[in-house]
């Protein structure tokens, strides 16, 4: 088995890397790829493979993807760039022959009216096309995004546009540990898992990091508009502010909650949970 890993210098898949690694993937049967290998070169130092590969430049994806039997394809960084990208990707995927496609989405992609998820819809549309065997590991948000705020939390609140709605986020290395999952066993193949942890509201959050820090923590209900505001003048580009404030409006209205059973059986746990996140965090 050869499995090769797009985007090893992000942190998502750098952590399956790692995952792999742990779960006994012989190293030489890793293909790390990044834009930048030089960030890779400790990986090479453990005998996995580094190759060059940016999601523009498809010939650069022909020659990284060159005796990929799995391909975990961790979907770009670049919002408004995906599609074109993407189908890179798909088409190089294609090319090669590779076995198996793994692709990381987002929640409910099929059917979200979130802007995030027209990409991904489109990604998701096309593998389905291509006649590639393909998973798609659908995953919510990661409690990364909250517990990386808890400084600007502790001194001005937490502020959203999220009203009561329930978020089903996990950690980077939960959504790790399941793409190892699939990569390392049978019976995947045409499945889209929806991915995510223990839900909880934007009030629960505020309540978790006051009880584990002492202070008193609340949460401010904005409409979209302001919030996008408030991201923006707290140094956001504007169009990056919008697509998270837009996040925040489907959050509202459940778009990004999952039931916890599929990353649950994936893991074989339970994913780590709110208060953990925090704490660790912290």
């Amino acid at each position: 088995m050869s499995v090769v890993v797009t985007g090893a210098t992000g942190q998502l898949g750098r952590l399956i890397v790692e995952s792999l690694l742990r779960r006994g993937v012989p190293a030489g049967k890793i293909v790390a790829l990044g834009r930048d290998t030089s960030r890779l070169a400790d990986l090479a130092d453990r005998g996995v493979e580094v190759r060059p590969a940016d999601y523009a430049d498809p010939d650069s994806l022909r020659s990284a993807f060159a005796d990929a039997e799995q391909l975990m394809f961790v979907s770009g960084s670049e919002v408004g760039q995906r599609v074109p990208q993407h189908h890179h990707v798909i088409e190089a995927a294609r090319e090669a022959g590779v076995g198996l496609v793994v692709y990381t989405s987002i929640a409910h992609a099929d059917t979200s009216d979130l802007l995030l998820a027209a990409e991904h819809r489109a990604t998701e549309e096309e593998l389905r096309a291509s006649g590639l065997p393909y998973v798609l590991l659908r995953n919510s948000w990661y409690l990364e995004n909250y517990t990386g705020q808890l400084a600007g939390y502790l001194a001005h609140g937490v502020a959203g546009s999220a009203g009561d709605g329930r978020v089903s986020a996990a950690t980077r290395a939960d959504y790790a540990e399941a793409a190892a999952e699939v990569l390392t066993t049978e019976g995947h193949a045409g499945r889209a898992y929806e991915l995510g942890g223990e839900a909880f509201t934007m009030a629960e959050l505020a309540a978790e990091v006051s009880r584990q820090s002492g202070q008193d923590v609340r949460y401010t209900d904005l409409p979209v508009p302001a919030y996008t505001d408030l991201l923006v003048s707290a140094g956001l580009p504007e169009p990056y502010a919008a697509t998270l404030a837009d996040a925040d409006r489907g959050i509202a209205q459940g778009a990004l909650y999952v039931p916890v059973e599929d990353l649950e059986k994936l893991l074989g746990r339970r994913p780590t949970g709110l208060a953990e996140a925090i704490r660790a965090a912290r």
